[in-house]
C-alpha cells in the first residue's frame, strides 16, 4: 500500500507544481491567466513528466501488485487443491 501512496502522492506534486509554472509563466507573459488552459496543459505536462521522472515508483508499485496477486492465486489453488481431496 506504501508505494500507492508515494507514487499518488508524486504525481500530485507533480501536478501542483506544473499548475504553478504553467500559471505563472502564464501570467508573466499575458497578465491574465485562462485557468482551463493552464489546467489542460498542466495535466499533459504532469503526464509526460512522471511518464519520464517516476519510472522507478511505478515499477515498484507494479511489483507490489503483481506480488499480491500471485499470493492471492496461489492461496486460491490451496483451498481448490484441498477441496479436491476432501
Amino acid at each position: 500500500m506504501k508505494e500507492f501512496w508515494v507514487y499518488t502522492g508524486l504525481r500530485l506534486l507533480l501536478l501542483a507544481a506544473s499548475i504553478v509554472i504553467v500559471g505563472g509563466i502564464w501570467l508573466a507573459v499575458a497578465h491574465s491567466a485562462n485557468v482551463m488552459w493552464v489546467l489542460i496543459i498542466s495535466l499533459l505536462l504532469s503526464g509526460l513528466a512522471s511518464f519520464f521522472l517516476l519510472g522507478r515508483h511505478r515499477t515498484a508499485l507494479a511489483q507490489h501488485v503483481n506480488d499480491r496477486a500471485h499470493r492471492a492465486t496461489t492461496r486460491f489453488e490451496a483451498m481448490k487443491a484441498k477441496e479436491d481431496v476432501d
